[in-house]
């Protein structure tokens, strides 16, 4: 998934509070000239909206900065929000053109019907529902399809089990447990009839 936010770069001497209070969310840019970074701001309500739609380390959004000849594909790096209210205080972004591959988040997305739930009786565990991969910025997923239909009961899908797209590779070797098909008490019996008939 892909989407275009237009920003500002945020006025000098401008305090935070002020800018929230006028609509505005400041934001930080990095990546797009070394370590240098640029601070923006952005309107409350395309915060909304972006926020609606796009995942943290997992959409490419394309930045449009009005006043910088600067314009660019970023990830959402960090979304700082208020301890109560949960509203967005402040966006960072990160500029991902030329920086070759990058980690992303990717959700992990269960398909199948478990012959261990299906016919067994058992329970799908899921253990992990995302993780980070490295990827190029174009071939970002937005799930990672995950297979259970030949799990019964007992049965584990591992990290390095799971087939990655094209291109997406672990950050980290990983043995993990991502999903498993656990025993029920209506399975349990049902496996020690099958073993006394």
């Amino acid at each position: 998934m892909e989407m275009t936010v237009e920003c500002q770069k945020r006025p000098e001497g401008s305090k935070t509070k002020a800018l929230r209070r006028s609509g505005e969310i400041p934001a930080n840019l990095y990546g797009h000239k070394g370590t240098e970074s640029v601070s923006l701001v952005i309107n409350a309500k395309t915060v909304q909206t972006l926020l609606k739609k796009a995942s943290v380390n997992n959409t490419l959004i394309d930045l449009k900065i009005d006043d910088m000849p600067w314009q660019g594909k970023t990830l959402l790096r960090e979304v700082q929000t208020h301890p109560s209210t949960a509203k967005p205080l402040h966006l960072s972004f990160f500029a991902v053109a030329g920086h070759g591959k990058t980690t992303v988040e990717v959700p992990f997305n269960f398909v199948g019907d478990a012959i261990g739930v299906k016919q067994e009786g058992g329970i799908l565990d899921t253990v992990i529902t995302q993780m980070q991969f490295n990827c190029m910025p174009e071939n970002i997923p937005d799930a990672i399809d995950v297979d259970v239909t030949n799990l019964k009961v007992g049965d584990s899908l591992h990290v390095n089990e799971i087939v990655l797209p094209e291109g997406v590779t672990l950050t980290a070797e990983s043995e993990e447990v991502v999903v498993s098909v656990l025993a029920t008490r209506a399975s349990a019996t049902r496996e020690t009839q099958g073993e006394e008939s």
